[in-house]
């Protein structure tokens, strides 16, 4: 008999509940749907795929939008789709990872993608690089960054986004509200509902317990006009 998860384990049986649509998808990360689509397609031109396989019109899960994310970071940092593909493919066969872009890390440098040999080899250290796009070539520097809108567990699984970078408040993070856009803890669509309802900005902020400036970065994602209505009293 299989032992039950504990309390602090339930919010990791969500990680591939697929919970997003692919317009979400596409809005968070700010491409398009038709691009999301693409990059799940395998054909002629694309056998491998760019990311992982899946059915037409079935939603994403909390690891595959993840993975959309960090995909979309890289083709922001002009990493070519094939330098990417590569990568996807060497570490999902040397680490036996269905999702390697949201269960490690890597690092750019606007041409491969790269991570700490130590996610491979921990006796390695840090200083170390593995050229995950060109079939595991190592390296010894520092230059290259890491993504800085994602926050990893120890073990390398990407447990929290930061929709627009680390001075944004908005988060999707898989523990918090189901996996929901938020700030501060709390859903943006509940912002919007008490926006909608006709409620100030300091009323919701004072209910809530953040500050204003919260409150306005969850209704713009939200895609709420803020004009023609009196946020204060």
């Amino acid at each position: 008999m299989n032992a039950m998860p504990q309390p602090t384990e339930f919010w990791r049986q969500r990680l591939f509940v697929p919970n997003y649509r692919i317009g979400e998808a596409a809005r968070y990360a700010d491409i398009s749907s038709q691009t999301v689509a693409r990059w799940h397609q395998t054909g002629q031109s694309n056998k491998r795929g760019t990311l992982s396989n899946k059915n037409k019109g079935q939603s994403l899960s909390y690891l595959q939008l993840i993975e959309v994310a960090v995909v979309a970071q890289f083709r922001r940092a002009n990493v070519r789709l094939d330098k990417i593909r590569a990568a996807r493919e060497y570490v999902s066969k040397q680490l036996n990872a269905e999702f390697p872009f949201a269960e490690y890390r890597f690092k750019t440098d606007g041409k491969d993608l790269w991570m700490d040999y130590a996610e491979i080899e921990a006796k390695m250290g840090d200083n170390k690089l593995l050229k995950a796009s060109a079939g595991g070539q190592l390296a010894w520097t520092d230059i290259i960054g890491r993504l800085q809108e994602f926050e990893y567990e120890r073990a390398g699984l990407a447990v929290r986004w930061h929709l627009a970078g680390r001075n944004s408040p908005l988060v999707i993070d898989p523990r918090i509200q189901f996996g929901a856009p938020s700030v501060e803890g709390i859903a943006t669509w509940a912002f919007k509902g008490r926006w909608e309802a006709g409620e100030l900005l300091d009323d919701i902020a004072d209910d809530f317990g953040v500050a204003n400036s919260d409150v306005l970065a969850a209704l713009e994602f939200e895609g709420v006009n803020l004009q023609g209505r009196e946020t204060r009293h």
